[in-house]
């Protein structure tokens, strides 16, 4: 796989993921409950596709999200990532520090550039972000089935993911 293709396709397949078990009760019981679309902003998305589950031991329905996609949350952790990574290693100003978007009328504003970076602290990682995004990740990879993958887009998501953990808005 080049070494882009992580970055464009990593949302890929997920309209066809179903994860089975369910988080609340512990069993094999989620069925499929539809789709629906998310927003997921970066260079290669505008919107994704999702899955949605619903267990009916426990009445819960569930969207199942791939992993650089956060919930309520706009834009994936790539775009994050590209703009925090602008700011803090290029030193660009807030407004210059805008990811690169598919649609460029929907850059975020400074103010919320600046909001995902707030408490940023790589040495004080906050442990339940940090624990659910290599949750997510570790899956995602083992699904895919890593060696096949170059180490260029992955060594590039340490990085990411040191400056990423604090970001939970």
């Amino acid at each position: 796989m080049p070494p882009r293709k992580l970055e464009s396709d990593w949302a890929e397949g997920c309209a066809e993921v179903m994860l089975r078990r369910c988080p609340l009760c512990e069993r094999d019981s989620i069925i499929g409950h539809g789709r629906r679309r998310k927003q997921a902003h970066d260079e290669h998305h505008d919107w994704i596709k999702t899955r949605r589950g619903r267990c009916p031991t426990c009445r819960t329905t569930f969207t199942l999200l791939p992993p650089l996609s956060l919930p309520y949350t706009h834009y994936s952790l790539l775009a994050r990532a590209q703009a925090l990574r602008r700011r803090f290693e290029e030193h660009c100003p807030w407004e210059q520090a805008m990811p690169r978007l598919k649609d460029p009328h929907r850059l975020p504003d400074p103010s919320t550039l600046r909001r995902w970076a707030q408490g940023l602290d790589p040495s004080q990682p906050a442990p339940s972000f940090l624990r659910q995004t290599l949750a997510r990740l570790a899956s995602w990879l083992t699904r895919g089935h890593p060696a096949h993958h170059p180490a260029g887009p992955l060594s590039r998501l340490t990085p990411v993911l040191q400056i990423l953990w604090p970001l939970r808005r």
